[in-house]
């Protein structure tokens, strides 16, 4: 079982502190992102989306009750590229989502962006 981190301690610093303290690879951009989904953080997340793939606003699920995060998997596929294997769970009224997802990643200007992502079903 993984040691589950203070939010200051793992993602707090990435999703509070953008400019000063970009996320160090794409593994803990996508884990900060999720972080920034369940507290609706708009800003966040639109900061941290590759502007080609960039939706214009943020829309959130009305009463999602995030249950977690599950990194399967994270590999280098390039020079500053990456991708990362989730399965992030969560409840809206009353029925379970499970979304899982390969995201892609790109590093550009020393910060990580994601790109988009294949949905498995």
């Amino acid at each position: 079982m993984a040691a589950v981190l203070r939010y200051a301690d793992c993602c707090g610093r990435y999703v509070d502190h953008l400019e000063a303290v970009p996320a160090p690879d794409a593994e803990s951009l996508m884990r900060s992102r999720y972080t920034a989904f369940v507290g609706e953080r708009a800003e966040y997340l639109q900061a941290t989306w590759h502007p080609t793939t960039r939706p214009a606003s943020m829309d959130f699920d009305a009463g999602a009750r995030w249950l977690g995060l599950a990194v399967r998997g994270h590999r280098a596929t390039g020079e500053g590229r990456a991708e990362v294997e989730f399965v992030a769970r969560y409840r809206v009224g009353g029925r379970a989502v499970r979304l899982h997802e390969t995201s892609r990643f790109v590093r550009e200007g020393g910060r990580w962006f994601y790109v988009d992502g294949d949905v498995h079903g």
